[in-house]
């Protein structure tokens, strides 16, 4: 059997037979010297290049390898090492490169899951860019697979690390703004009417692999604008939420510490753009949780209206998330707040003194924590409770009703159909099984 034959047999064992099972790598090797951290970096599309910008820019970080499934991506990232990293087209190759303490994960979503369980098989610690993954079953493996291989993994909602979110955390903690009923969570841009556009399918470029970009996925043939555009297809993005909610709903998450929801509601769909993408133009959800609080998600891609954070003229993405309280409004996006009274009653106030632990920036937060081995604040624990939201709320878009979540047996109650599309059906050979 050829070398890829065999990995893809002996890896999809591997899952198969029990995801997070370490092979001994995970629990013995050492934390990386405290003077360099050697990064391999697996996915170098524009995300994936410009991490590898930012990471270089620190002292102690060394890349010892690239990898992606189209050549020119590799020669260009090697160019950038000056000749002084190895490239791969296949990531379980760069995986088997021992002087490799962590990877940067930056492909596709929907090969985030099978690449960070890897990667924490193999003894390495993961920064994985969101969304972790397309389904909630595959978040729970991710997170089982670091917590098996002591693996620190660090989730690339960058904004977490911002001052503006540390801020707005703690005004809400606070209580100024009284008893919180609802937290409206808003996207808004406009590709109408045109969007993407069509093209036809093609024969892929030589020194591009489809079938491995592919890879769980569906066999589908190349196509320009999915292999360019893939976050306008759902079978690798899901929607809108999946691709921006991991930054918006993160902030009600941290600020009111949300359980999981007990109700999801959803309706969208596609109504103005026409083009060849497959994701919903316009979407509504609706959470309801056990404290008595409504959240909602209103995402529009044929509007760009920013109600609070309408901003500067012109059409371009906008976005925000409001909190609504019996004594005023807080209103927030990445870089700034504002306080909104009901009458008199936030008068006087004096946000309190800053008092959570900062970020010192997101890569260097990671790169910390490779050597002291503490967890980074956008931990897969924490990250996995805003996936829980975002993937039902896609969830409920999918099956077209209202779903009543049972977190603690991870099944969506009274509903057989809907629960087993918490799982991914992937494509022969790769695996992954139920925990």
């Amino acid at each position: 059997m050829k070398r890829r034959g065999f990995l893809k047999a002996s890896f999809g064992a591997a899952i198969g037979a029990g995801l997070g099972m370490a092979d001994g790598a995970g629990s013995s090797k050492p934390s990386p010297p405290s003077d360099t951290v050697v990064l391999g970096f697996i996915g170098l599309g524009g995300r994936g290049v410009s991490l590898m910008d930012s990471f270089m820019k620190h002292p102690d970080v060394r890349v010892g390898a690239v990898c992606d499934v189209y050549r020119p991506r590799v020669e260009k990232a090697l160019s950038k090492t000056n000749g002084k990293a190895k490239g791969y087209k296949d990531f379980r190759e760069l995986l088997d490169q021992k002087d490799i303490d962590a990877v940067v994960i930056a492909t596709p979503p929907h090969w985030h899951a099978l690449m960070t369980i890897y990667a924490c098989q193999a003894g390495k610690d993961v920064y994985v860019e969101k969304p972790i993954s397309l389904y909630l079953g595959e978040g729970w493996a991710m997170a089982k697979a670091a917590k098996d291989n002591k693996r620190v993994v660090q989730v690339g909602t960058q904004i977490h690390a911002g001052e503006n979110y540390h801020r707005v955390v703690e005004i809400i903690r606070s209580g100024i703004l009284g008893k919180i009923t609802i937290v409206r969570n808003i996207l808004a841009m406009n590709d109408a009417p045109n969007g993407i556009g069509f093209q036809e399918n093609k024969e892929p470029p030589e020194d591009l692999d489809w079938d491995m970009w592919l890879g769980p996925a569906q066999e589908l043939p190349f196509n320009p604008a999915v292999f360019g555009n893939y976050r306008y297809f759902s079978q690798f993005i899901g929607s809108w939420l999946l691709e921006m909610g991991p930054h918006i709903i993160d902030l009600p998450y941290w600020a009111l510490d949300l359980p999981d929801p007990i109700h999801v509601t959803a309706l969208g769909g596609k109504y103005a753009i026409k083009d060849m993408s497959d994701i919903p133009d316009t979407m509504e959800v609706v959470y309801e949780y056990p404290n008595g609080l409504l959240m909602t998600w209103t995402q529009t891609s044929a509007n760009s209206y920013g109600f609070e954070f309408q901003g500067a003229p012109g059409i371009r993405l906008r976005l925000g998330i409001v909190f609504q309280g019996t004594n005023g409004t807080l209103a927030a996006d990445y870089e700034s707040y504002k306080l909104i009274p009901e009458g008199n009653r936030i008068e006087g106030f004096q946000p309190p003194e800053p008092y959570l632990k900062r970020s010192p920036g997101h890569e260097r937060e990671f790169l910390n924590c490779i050597k002291t081995r503490e967890e980074p604040s956008c931990n897969l624990e924490y990250h996995c409770r805003v996936h829980t939201a975002l993937c039902l709320g896609q969830l409920a878009l999918k099956v077209g009703r209202r779903l009543r979540w049972d977190g603690r047996t991870r099944s969506v109650i009274g509903d057989i159909g809907a629960t087993a599309f918490l799982w991914p059906r992937y494509r022969s050979p790769w695996k992954l099984q139920g925990l």
